[in-house]
């Protein structure tokens, strides 16, 4: 029996229908991830199933005695509330203290506060916690969510779709990685219809790029898109991960042809001419925050064509990190060297201001108006339909528009600058899927250095080549296992109980010596290369005019990366078995 049925659905805002006609059912284990285009109405949608505002057509019905838990995008709390009295109301101490689940459920969102905290005060990200907490403590047949993963860390996130496992839900969310990890069906919600299908957000793009096939659809664009990410999926650390919800193999027939993602290499040569070997040089650093030190003895490089996703726990100094290459923060003690030729763009997450009164295309094209981006030259008009501003949108006043669209607009305008080094910081703040989408494939022909903070996990690993993470001592540390990696040693770190005395070292057996020192020996490897790397950076810049020699350094570029590669997939093979 459903949960909820519905039949006949219909709601509008303004005369063009949000939902027309839909008729659909929720069961127990049912599973759901809901997408679409900002403002195509998917929080309408989760909104009448909950109850929380009424049809205009069709009915919703709930089965007597269902228990729903709905969380709103919106965190709104009563004056003077704490989180005991949120997450636990009048329940008694020792009724609750004695339930696993919630003792687990607050060590997961609310590690080491306090109950009796106010909430007044907190960050977006610590009311979110609550938010979710206060959601998940009670017993519930159904859970209705969201946007459950805004303003949360990659950690917080990792934990919550461990949660959720074994609870029947409807999800809507932009986080894809989310999406695999929590949901079996899908529910695209596009011209005031929803359209099923069967598995999490991989199957749903592959059997999206199975019906544009068949069906010899005539929006090549999209088609391409769609290929590419499929492409991705089959290629990228989805498709290397240890629990696979959706095998890729089932998509090769499809995608055979397709090249990867972007041609890296390429990238490389065209950056370096474009920057020389000089990005950013930061040595000895040390920078403070108030009484905090956030980075201390800092040394790390960012060269021409590198892509880095940047990692770490809120408050661990990513944002810090971006704004000292930018410059609008000093360090204490050592210096940052900036290559003569950067021209940057930082995305921060404030949304710059801008006259409300302007119309949206006037605001790009005083940028430029045209750029060109890989092999292609696009109007502000056309980049702007890439970014979901199509036909009369484009004439719309800036004050009409809502967040995510001035999030849309924001990068838009930085990216119309054509510049060579990009700061990213959280930048699908606000961004549907589709709108992610374009923005990966726009940023595959960008040749140009960049740096991402971002905690939407598949966002990070598709646009960036390396990960490395803030960890608290003071430094960068690179991450050859990416996320998985980051995640495995922030449990680890979770872990380690402070000893009370001072024990003996354990004893190590001769097979983990030997695992231990074969790591080193592979992290040594893969830091030479990585130095090589930086010679032919260095190599490429002197030699940019020399046609046959920069053919002769590009192929020792490609075999240095294809060796790095292989050791790193070793080294990954042998921390999995350590």
């Amino acid at each position: 029996m459903n949960l909820i049925n519905v039949e006949g659905l219909g709601k509008a805002y303004g005369p063009e229908p949000l939902l027309d006609g839909v008729s659909l059912g929720v069961a127990a284990g049912d599973r759901v991830g809901v997408v679409g285009r900002n403002g195509g109405g998917k929080s309408t949608l989760v909104s009448l199933l909950a109850g929380r505002i009424p049809p205009d057509d069709g009915r919703v019905t709930h089965t007597r005695g269902t228990r729903l838990g709905f969380l709103s995008q919106r965190d709104e709390f009563p004056a003077e509330s704490t989180v005991r009295s949120l997450v636990f109301g009048d329940r008694a101490e020792h009724d609750w203290a004695g339930d696993a689940r919630a003792r687990e459920i607050l060590a997961g969102l609310l590690p080491g506060v306090p109950l009796d905290t106010p909430v007044e005060g907190m960050s977006g990200g610590e009311r979110r916690r609550v938010a979710l907490a206060r959601l998940l403590v009670p017993q519930t047949d159904l859970l209705i969510l969201d946007e459950p993963t805004n303003h949360l860390d990659i950690e917080a996130i990792a934990w919550l779709a461990g949660h959720l496992k074994d609870r029947t839900l409807i999800v809507v969310t932009h986080d894809r990685w989310f999406l695999d990890e929590v949901t079996e069906r899908t529910w695209e919600v596009a011209d005031g219809q929803v359209h099923r299908y069967e598995g999490g957000y991989s199957a749903y793009v592959l059997a999206k790029a199975e019906r544009a096939r068949i069906a010899a659809s005539t929006e090549e664009k999209r088609q391409n898109l769609l290929r590419k990410e499929l492409a991705w999926l089959r290629r990228g650390p989805q498709a290397r991960s240890t629990k696979p919800k959706f095998r890729v193999d089932a998509a090769n027939a499809l995608i055979a042809d397709e090249p990867p993602a972007r041609d890296s290499v390429e990238l490389v040569s065209f950056a370096t001419a474009r920057l020389g070997k000089t990005v950013y040089d930061v040595e000895d650093v040390a920078v403070q925050v108030g009484d905090r030190t956030l980075f201390e003895h800092l040394t790390w490089h960012l060269g021409p064509g590198d892509r880095v996703g940047l990692v770490g726990v809120n408050g661990s100094g990513k944002t810090t990190l971006l704004r000292l290459l930018e410059g609008s923060v000093r360090p204490r003690s050592g210096r940052v060297i900036t290559g003569k030729t950067v021209r940057l763009a930082h995305l921060s997450q404030e949304l710059a201001e801008l006259d409300p009164s302007r119309r949206v295309l006037e605001t790009v094209e005083e940028i430029k108006h045209r750029i060109t981006v890989g092999k292609r030259e696009f109007t502000a008009g056309q980049m702007l339909e890439r970014f979901g501003f199509r036909g009369d949108a484009q004439w719309t006043p800036i004050g009409d528009l809502s967040g995510g669209e001035r999030r849309r607009l924001q990068l838009l305008r930085l990216l119309m600058a054509e510049p060579n080094v990009l700061l990213l910081d959280e930048p699908t703040n606000d961004l549907d899927i589709e709108t992610l989408t374009e923005l990966e494939d726009l940023l595959d022909g960008w040749p140009g250095s960049l740096v991402l903070v971002s905690h939407d996990r598949y966002f990070l690993e598709r646009v960036s080549d390396h990960v490395v993470a803030l960890i608290g001592d003071g430094g960068v540390k690179m991450l050859p296992g990416g996320v998985d990696e980051y995640l495995t040693r922030r449990r680890r770190t979770a872990a380690e109980p402070e000893p009370a005395r001072p024990v003996e070292p354990p004893k190590v057996t001769k097979n983990a010596w030997q695992a231990k020192k074969d790591l080193d020996r592979l992290e040594r490897r893969i830091e030479r290369l990585g130095e090589r790397e930086a010679e032919l950076h260095d190599l490429m810049a002197s030699h940019a005019t020399d046609h046959e020699k920069l053919l002769t350094l590009d192929a020792d570029l490609r075999a240095v990366r294809a060796e790095r590669e292989e050791i790193e997939e070793q080294w990954l093979q042998l921390a999995d078995d350590a």
